[in-house]
């Protein structure tokens, strides 16, 4: 028999009054995968929107890192410019420390040089007898005098003023008036050495011998065998020694 519009009028209202026999109408009508598809699509749309929730998530936390990485880049930031602050700190103390260790130094050489100008009597006791101390002013006078004669250079008469101490006196061995001109050191070099048998020299164009004298609280080797070439006596903390001596 032929099934006509009536019959598929009465099917559609029949299929409008018992929804149940819809689902059985489809698996007849439709294939399994097209039954499946508003399932597949439902779980496409699950599945997008967990994907979606997931990816907000994921934006959520790359934006939380990427605002971590910002302030861990000002952190190191502030480090940097702290310990940039450290070190130029530490380059102004270093600087301090070097300058008031060279201080310290200029002070113990000038402490050294005084003790040996109040007690020359005493350390050069064995140079000579009845030592005196130069008074600068009294020696200036006497190189100018030189410079006028034509005995000295400008820049001789300098270089005798420059000494540490001149002490005038009469040398033990011969009773001879002699002038005894000391370079005064903590520690006494070669420079120390040369430099007082220059000066004595100099000193000695005054008409009278000039012996060449250290003084310190040590000296170093090479000093030790300047002052036996150059004929230069040492006084180390007191203790007076001949070249040849030491």
């Amino acid at each position: 028999m032929a099934f006509t519009v009536e019959d598929f009028q009465d099917l559609l209202r029949l299929l409008e009054q018992r929804p149940e026999w819809r689902v059985e109408l489809r698996r007849y009508v439709l294939t399994d995968d097209l039954v499946e598809l508003p399932s597949i699509v439902r779980e496409l749309a699950q599945a997008q929107s967990r994907t979606e929730q997931r990816m907000g998530e994921l934006a959520q936390a790359q934006a939380r890192t990427e605002q971590r990485l910002d302030e861990l880049a000002q952190h190191v930031d502030e480090l940097a410019q702290a310990q940039a602050r450290t070190e130029q700190r530490m380059g102004e103390l270093a600087a301090a420390v070097a300058s008031l260790v060279d201080r310290v130094g200029e002070l113990h050489g000038e402490a050294l040089e005084l003790r040996y100008w109040r007690r020359a009597p005493a350390y050069f006791s064995r140079l000579a007898r009845g030592l005196r101390v130069v008074d600068s002013s009294d020696l200036a006078d006497m190189l100018d005098q030189a410079v006028d004669a034509g005995r000295l250079t400008d820049a001789e008469r300098d270089a005798i003023l420059a000494a540490d101490l001149v002490l005038r006196g009469q040398r033990r061995e011969d009773r001879a008036d002699a002038y005894f001109l000391v370079e005064i050191s903590v520690g006494i070099g070669v420079a120390d050495v040369t430099r007082a048998a220059e000066r004595a020299g100099l000193l000695a164009k005054l008409g009278r011998p000039a012996v060449p004298v250290v003084a310190g609280e040590w000296i170093n080797t090479e000093a030790i065998a300047a002052s036996r070439s150059y004929q230069v006596w040492q006084v180390l903390d007191g203790r007076t020694s001949l070249p040849d001596e030491v």
